[in-house]
């Protein structure tokens, strides 16, 4: 194990956009700028996409003009097409992200086409990005199982990675969106793709709605992967995943990383408050077990 990880912090984002609850623009934007201030120094704070079909996200321009200005932090945005790609530039975007699904019944699902066609839409992208000097990042969804299609190949993500790395981006996060892999398959999924592409450009997203995250992302790290995909409190889930929780909490990753000696660059308490604060809004406590157990612990010891 090497002794630094980098956290890729989700929450404003893909954390939210599942939440029932709205959060306004002004949250939002305070919320990003916690979680710098907790260290993470990389953050996706929106996405670029249909109002209609993911209001969660609305005003995701604003979200971006009020955090740029802050200095030493790479802001990233989902973007689904040129549309999305012209409305994140025209907000300061330097860093776009483009989605493709391991599974053919995922994708016409959630974007209502193939995989072909979704890779396709984002072709433009990538090449506009490219002249334009700005990064692009690449997410596979169901990596390691499809709600429609069941058990997916190894093989079969390998070559998605391949196509999209091929187009120009600089790293794939490799997405375990319903949270159903085991410490195994994630090794195996993770050794097809890192014989295809150098593993130091992926990075793992996996969701923990069986309680296997924390053990995939450490199998993951015997391999070699050392980018890893976090959301504070645990936010967020799939719509086509019932009862899937979100992505892996942030202060579950830096908690079990600090155990190992492994620097985050992430200060526990900020990100603790972070956590609680966003909780608040939501109406409901964090779901992460870290935060659940230290949020005890400060109740025990000041006897409220």
């Amino acid at each position: 194990m090497s002794d630094q990880v980098h956290i890729v912090e989700m929450g404003p984002r893909d954390g939210l956009q599942n939440e029932k609850t709205p959060v306004s623009v002004e949250a939002r934007i305070a919320f990003v700028e916690a979680l710098v201030a907790a260290g993470l120094n990389t953050v996706e704070v929106g996405a670029f996409v249909s109002p209609k079909a993911i209001p969660q996200m609305a005003g995701s321009d604003q979200v971006l003009r009020g955090v740029n200005h802050l200095k030493g932090v790479e802001f990233h945005v989902l973007v689904p097409n040129e549309k999305g790609y012209d409305a994140a530039r025209a907000a300061g975007a330097k860093v776009v992200s483009v989605f493709a699904a391991a599974s053919e019944g995922f994708s016409r699902a959630n974007i209502n086409c193939s995989v072909a066609e979704s890779i396709e839409r984002f072709k433009p992208v990538l090449a506009r990005a490219k002249d334009d000097g700005v990064k692009v990042r690449g997410y596979i969804s169901c990596v390691l199982g499809c709600p429609f299609d069941g058990e997916i190949k190894p093989k079969a993500v390998a070559d998605l990675a391949v196509t999209l790395w091929d187009l120009g981006c600089y790293e794939i996060s490799l997405g375990d969106t319903i949270g159903v892999g085991t410490p195994l398959k994630a090794r195996e999924m993770l050794r097809a793709v890192s014989a295809e592409l150098p593993v130091r450009n992926l990075a793992m997203h996996f969701h923990d709605t069986y309680g296997q995250a924390l053990a995939n992302l450490y199998a993951g790290m015997e391999e070699g992967v050392r980018v890893i995909d976090a959301a504070a409190g645990g936010l967020g889930g799939c719509p086509y995943a019932p009862g899937a929780t979100g992505n892996v909490a942030t202060e579950d990753v830096v908690y079990m990383l600090d155990g190992m000696g492994v620097k985050t660059g992430v200060d526990m308490d900020r990100l603790l408050a972070t956590t609680n604060e966003v909780a608040k809004l939501l109406g409901r406590p964090p779901v992460s077990r870290v935060a659940s157990a230290l949020n005890a612990k400060r109740k025990r010891l000041s006897g409220s």
